[in-house]
């Protein structure tokens, strides 16, 4: 039944129509070259005038393509959003390719040629999304749901809520009857990241309907498993030079900044993960009796975090921060021009203070960081017992700024460990390691990659720039997303040893998107937006 419904639905999202294209108006002979900005500006006024006209076609083919399961070890689901994509990118006149390596779930790239001799510039967004657990959800994942806000006059009413399953008409949106822009369309991948997928189709739809051609080579690729690490994404770089070293990236991921305004990201942290165990006595020991003399691995280990961070996130390790470069003045600059969102995520958040010594959000962000993901040891409540445990565990995650790398944080980490006279083991310890030994901890440390950053200075930062301002309002610039991704995979160029290529983030889903969890939504003015800022980007940047 699911491969059968997997198909319907597949056949629904090629079978969708992509609207007609409108007869572009004819240029005055003689007239002067617009200038990238003019060109953004006016780009982005015939998409929202042709999105006000086309919204309900530009959802039904949306909730289609949330409509398909898409967790990367799911083997059908992941053929069913490829077969998908092909058909999405074919309708718009981009040639396609579908790269594989071995069992990896295959990387969708369309390209639309620019004239000879001009750049390529890559769109990147990923059509997988995380695991689900169904029972957390109000109503299914993969089962598309239109929610009105609060006291909103649509079609539907208010609070009201709309299933749009593939074959499920949607309200009916046109200039005379628009969707509510406050609406959300819940799925999974809504916010995360099929609408970045979406918007830039229906960008291009646009921009054909207007008879407007980009001016460089415009390539889109959509990976499928970065929700699991992209842990094939170098390799597809590696043997896919020609399609997968453009001269420029534009990352398509993510939310926007939390005042609502578009946001810019010129860079992200790197990360790498431990798994940190520590040991006791072999077996579990009354603490009356042993108490104060046999070691407890819970205050061990306690004791062992509180050498790692003060209570301001600062880092203690010694050689740790040795490889931080320290931000340039355009990226201080830069952080201070952020509007300050900081008393409501108190409020959202719940929280009484921060670390950081005060610090904004965002120049904390432009720090190393060590995060105690999880402690586990012994019980508590009313599973409590009075027992020294036999071990303590602990997770932890390491965010890296430029130059870290996961092996200097490694050695900085094992060094600090071994001068607090820590014996570090890999595997569980023995007997004759346990009496031989005062303090062992094993580590199982996890991969990792390391920070990326653009200059928010360089040629292609000032350009996209200009180009997303030219829509009327200016976007948040902030050097370094305080998430990881692989943005060094982008930047890292065989070819160009001496060089790196420029990436930008370029998220458009709202920050109240419920990413990753439960409920995953997506408001529909941030697609629209998202759309208009496509559109711009597609027919201002330049040759």
């Amino acid at each position: 039944m699911r491969a059968f419904a997997l198909a319907v639905a597949t056949a629904l999202a090629a079978a969708a129509l992509a609207p007609a294209a409108i007869a572009a108006p004819a240029r005055s002979a003689g007239a002067a070259p617009a200038s990238g900005e003019s060109r953004a500006a006016a780009a982005g006024k015939d998409a929202r005038a042709w999105r006000q006209a086309h919204e309900r076609a530009i959802l039904a083919e949306f909730a289609r393509f949330l409509a398909l399961p898409n967790v990367a070890s799911d083997r059908a689901g992941i053929a069913a959003n490829v077969d998908t994509l092909r058909a999405m990118l074919g309708r718009r006149g981009l040639s396609v390719r579908v790269l594989r390596q071995g069992d990896a779930p295959p990387i969708v790239v369309g390209d639309l040629a620019g004239p000879p001799g001009a750049r390529t510039v890559a769109f990147y967004a990923h059509y997988d999304g995380q695991p689900t657990d169904t029972l957390s959800w109000r109503g299914l994942p993969w089962t598309p749901v239109l929610r009105s806000a609060s006291g909103a006059e649509l079609p539907l009413a208010p609070g009201t809520e709309l299933p749009l399953a593939p074959g499920t008409e949607l309200p009916q949106g046109g200039s005379s009857n628009p969707t509510d822009p406050e609406a959300r369309l819940y799925a999974r991948s809504a916010g995360d990241d099929k609408a970045a997928i979406v918007a830039m189709l229906a960008a291009l739809d646009a921009l054909r309907a207007a008879g407007t051609k980009p001016a460089f080579h415009l390539r889109l690729v959509f990976e499928g498993e970065e929700e699991a690490g992209s842990p094939h994404l170098g390799a597809f770089m590696k043997s896919e030079p020609s399609l997968l070293r453009p001269d420029a990236w534009l990352i398509c991921d993510g939310p926007v900044h939390q005042s609502g305004l578009p946001l810019l990201g010129f860079g992200a942290r790197g990360t790498t993960s431990v798994e940190l165990t520590v040991y006791g006595p072999v077996k579990g020991l009354h603490d009356g009796h042993y108490g104060n003399w046999v070691p407890n691995p819970v205050s061990l280990l306690a004791h062992l975090l509180a050498t790692m961070r003060d209570d301001e996130g600062k880092v203690l390790i010694p050689g740790f921060l040795e490889e931080v470069t320290p931000p340039t003045d355009a990226e201080r600059a830069a952080i201070k021009a952020i509007p300050d969102v900081e008393p409501s995520l108190r409020s959202e958040f719940q929280i009484g203070d921060t670390e950081g010594g005060g610090a904004p959000l965002n120049e904390t962000l432009l720090e190393p960081a060590i995060n105690f993901r999880g402690v586990k040891a012994g019980n508590v409540g009313d599973k409590a017992s009075n027992t020294i445990p036999t071990e303590a565990r602990a997770s932890i995650d390491f965010r890296l700024v430029p130059a870290q790398t996961p092996a200097s944080v490694r050695r900085h980490f094992e060094e600090h460990l071994s001068s607090l006279g820590w014996t570090i083991v890999s595997a569980p310890p023995d007997s004759a390691a346990r009496v031989t030994h005062e303090k062992i901890v094993r580590l199982e440390w996890g991969a990792g990659y390391p920070a990326a950053r653009t200059p928010l200075d360089a040629p292609f930062s000032v350009e996209v720039t200009r180009l997303v301002t030219a829509l009327g309002r200016e976007p948040v610039r902030t050097p370094t997303l305080g998430g990881s991704v692989p943005m060094y995979l982008f930047q890292q160029d065989p070819a160009k040893p001496n060089a790196t290529t420029p990436a930008i983030i370029l998220p458009i889903a709202n920050h109240d998107d419920n990413q990753h969890a439960p409920n995953e939504n997506l408001r529909l003015q941030n697609l629209w937006d998202g759309i208009e800022t496509f559109a711009a980007l597609f027919a201002g940047l330049e040759k």
